[in-house]
């Protein structure tokens, strides 16, 4: 079941950048998000960099141990209200 919870603005493209940036395809980030116990497919994370998944919280933090930033600075730059 939902929660209802939408994005309202998306961070899919700075992700894909920061996956990019790290020369990971999306099968290889999907890989590692299932080794470590979060199983999110190929298509799913291409719907989340898209903006058209909501991504949870449980897979930023993995993804920002897979892309190596320190802060979430990253997943929200350039973004404004």
């Amino acid at each position: 079941m939902s929660n209802g919870l939408k994005q309202d603005i998306s961070i899919g493209p700075n992700l894909k950048a920061l996956r990019k940036k790290n020369g990971l395809l999306q099968k290889e980030v999907s890989a590692q998000l299932e080794v470590m116990g979060i199983p999110i497919t190929e298509d799913i994370l291409a719907k989340i960099e898209q903006g058209r998944y909501s991504v949870k919280i449980s897979v930023l933090l993995a993804l920002k141990k897979i892309y190596k930033v320190d802060t979430f600075d990253e997943f929200f730059s350039g973004l404004h209200i």
